[in-house]
C-alpha cells in the first residue's frame, strides 16, 4: 500500500517515510500544502492514505482536506497537529479527516492508526484474502497454503496482497510500480519482474500454477 505524507518538517518526513517503509508501505512525501495539495488531487488513486499536517505553508491542511472532500476524493486522511487543541481537531475532523494524531507522536500509536483507519470499511478492505488454496493474512503478515506457511520476504507479501486483491485482472508493472513503490523508483529496472519470478516460485503447486505471465499485458492471478 502506498502512503502520502504532506508535512513541513523534512526530518520528520524522512523518519516516518523510512520507519513505514521498514513496514511494508511505500512512501512519498511532500513538504508544502500547495505542492501536496496538487498531488493529491492529481494522483489520489495511488495513494491508500495521507498523513497530512494541519500547519503547512503556502495552504493549511485544513482547507487541503475540506478542498479534497468537496471534489469526492476519499483517499483515507489522517491529520497531524502539533497542538492538542480541541478545536483543531474537530474541525480537521468535520472537514473530512479520518483520524488525528498530535505531535510528537509515537511511531507505534501513528502506524496503529494507520492500519486501523485502512481496515474501513472491512466490507471493501478485508484482513484476509483467500484464492484457491492460497489464504493470506493483512494483519498478522502470514501466507498459507493448505495450511502450511509460505516464507516471503516484505516485498513479495506486499506484492502478493496486491494482485490476491486483483484476482483475476491482468495488473502491468506501471500499476504495480504505483502502488507498491515511491516516485524516486526506477521504473527501467526488472525489479518487478525478479520479484514476480521469485513469488511464482514460492507459490508454486504441484496442481497448477496460480501466477500467470500474460505476454505482453502484465501478471494475473487466475481465480480456480
Amino acid at each position: 500500500m502506498r502512503i502520502l505524507i504532506i508535512e513541513d518538517q523534512e526530518n520528520l518526513a524522512k523518519l516516518t517515510k523510512n520507519g513505514l517503509e521498514a513496514e511494508g508501505f511505500a512512501v512519498d512525501y511532500v513538504l508544502d500544502g500547495k505542492a501536496g495539495q496538487a498531488r493529491l488531487e492529481l494522483l489520489n488513486d495511488n495513494y491508500d492514505l495521507v498523513l497530512l499536517d494541519i500547519m503547512l505553508p503556502h495552504k493549511d491542511g485544513i482547507q487541503i482536506c475540506r478542498e479534497a472532500r468537496a471534489k469526492n476524493i476519499t483517499t483515507p486522511i489522517i491529520i497531524l497537529t502539533a497542538r492538542d487543541s480541541k478545536n483543531e481537531i474537530i474541525e480537521g475532523l468535520n472537514a473530512g479527516a479520518d483520524d488525528y494524531v498530535v505531535k510528537p507522536f509515537s511511531f507505534e500509536v501513528l502506524l496503529a492508526r494507520i492500519r486501523a483507519v485502512l481496515r474501513r470499511p472491512p466490507a471493501v478492505i478485508p484482513a484476509e484474502l483467500k484464492l484457491a488454496n492460497i489464504k493470506l493474512n493483512a494483519t498478522t503478515r502470514k501466507v498459507y497454503r493448505d495450511d502450511q506457511e509460505i516464507k516471503l520476504t516484505l516485498k513479495e507479501f506486499n506484492l502478493l496482497e496486491y494482485l490476491m486483491r486483483h484476482a483475476g485482472h491482468v495488473v502491468n508493472r506501471e500499476q504495480i510500480i504505483a502502488s507498491l513503490w515511491d516516485f524516486a523508483f526506477d521504473s527501467f529496472s526488472n525489479v518487478v519482474d525478479v520479484h514476480i519470478n521469485n513469488l511464482r516460485k514460492k507459490l508454486a503447486d504441484q496442481r497448477a500454477e496460480i501466477l500467470e505471465t500474460v505476454r505482453g499485458i502484465g501478471y494475473r492471478l487466475k481465480k480456480q
